[in-house]
């Protein structure tokens, strides 16, 4: 498994920390750094028909090596990192034979990764735990999923006794900021199904996400010199307050889990005259999702006829839906995942994605796309970790699909 560990460490050493203000794709040219990396590796697997497009999306085969008929199969990951924490200069370190204790990240800085707040650490005691040095994220969101992917394909190409049918892999630009599937050319991809390996802890699988809304609410008031002000201002702030007041604290999202959805409200920027609001909406529910949008379009209807004098321009768009709806008729996909992970040794987890994914957005797409974990904890943050025993489980389901897939 030197080849996991090794091409994990060198990738996630180049930054390619996407740019959600950018509207270019990829959002951030320095993802082409780390892609030309990929190339040159699948390269020197011997797999085939590889490409990198304009976009930044990698496309690579593995031939079949049977005259069996089976599926084409895929599987995908992400080479950006979440902008929500530095991603430049990441100085891992790896903690052989792990002993349950807090760990220091940071010496100088006094940054301590503690097993009081993150008790999951004591799972994972005489592992091997890959870590930050406190001052960027890791980057195993998504590129241990890459190299999982591809520790599998090498292993294949190497044992070629090993029967198994066309094997594809994509790797994606700009997933962290909700991009990742607006140009995979599914078609081109030519999969029947697929798997993203992009989820967290081992045992992750999951075949269901958010219905997702974006929300954008711009008020305009009337600024007048306050001591003049009676009967004249209107202070957009405080209106932008009361919307918000209007909306149910108990579906924010730290108060929610499992199925719950929630309102997030995400930016606030304002002054007496204008101000303007963002919230995200969230629910795995399409019933629910389509409550809370009505919700906050009546909420935003209320406070005009409220204030006539003011004007509440209300811009509400569909992110992505619930995948849910597109694998239930292909849910022997999802039980094939179950069976590899059960012949490994690895207890499936089945929940729902409290966010969103490609796959959510290939699978409306036409590409079936359940999330198969990575084993990476503490995403987008200083926290990060993930056992390097995680990854070699990650790897060994990956083989088992297609060693199933292939009987």
């Amino acid at each position: 498994m030197s080849f996991l560990v090794e091409k994990f460490l060198e990738y996630i050493k180049i930054d390619t920390t996407s740019d959600s203000g950018s509207k270019t794709c990829p959002s951030s040219n320095i993802q082409f750094d780390l892609a030309k990396v990929i190339v040159k590796d699948l390269e020197t697997i011997g797999l085939v028909d590889i490409s990198l497009d304009e976009n930044g999306y990698i496309m690579g085969t593995l031939p079949s090596n049977t005259k069996k008929d089976i599926p084409t199969i895929g599987f995908i990951a992400h080479m950006d990192t979440a902008p929500s924490f530095n991603g430049t200069d990441v100085k891992p370190r790896i903690i052989e034979k792990y002993n349950g204790e807090d760990i220091v990240l940071n010496q100088e800085l006094d940054i301590k990764m503690t097993t009081k707040d993150f008790p999951e650490l004591k799972k994972y005691v005489d592992q091997d735990l890959i870590v930050t040095d406190g001052t960027t994220l890791l980057g195993a969101d998504d590129k241990a999923g890459i190299v999982e992917i591809m520790t599998a394909l090498k292993y294949l190409k190497e044992n070629p006794q090993i029967e198994h049918g066309e094997i594809k892999i994509g790797v994606t630009p700009d997933e962290e900021i909700g991009r990742g599937a607006n140009l995979f050319d599914v078609e081109k991809f030519g999969a029947k199904f697929a798997y993203t390996i992009d989820g967290g802890e081992v045992g992750e699988l999951e075949y269901e996400n958010f219905n997702a809304a974006s929300a954008n609410i711009v008020i305009k008031g009337r600024d007048i010199h306050p001591g003049a002000s009676k009967n004249k201002m209107i202070n957009s702030m405080l209106l932008a307050m009361e919307l918000n007041s209007l909306l149910p604290v108990n579906e924010r999202p730290e108060y929610t889990e499992g199925y719950e959805g929630f309102f997030l409200l995400t930016d606030f920027n304002g002054s007496v005259e204008t101000t303007e609001i963002s919230y995200i909406i969230r629910d795995h529910s399409k019933e629910k999702f389509l409550q809370k949008k009505n919700l906050i379009t009546e909420a935003v209807r209320y406070l005009q006829v409220k204030y006539p004098d003011a004007q509440l321009i209300l811009t509400l768009n569909d992110s992505y839906y619930n995948m849910r709806e597109m694998i239930e008729p292909v849910y022997h996909i999802v039980d094939l995942a179950k069976e590899a992970m059960l012949e490994v040794g690895v207890t499936p987890i089945i929940k729902p994605i409290r966010g969103g994914t490609d796959g959510a957005r290939l699978s409306f797409k036409g590409l079936p796309c359940p999330n198969v974990f990575t084993g990476g904890h503490n995403f987008h943050g200083k926290f990060e970790f993930i056992p390097i025993q995680s990854m070699q489980k990650s790897v060994e389901v990956i083989l088992k699909i297609v060693e199933i897939l292939s009987k």
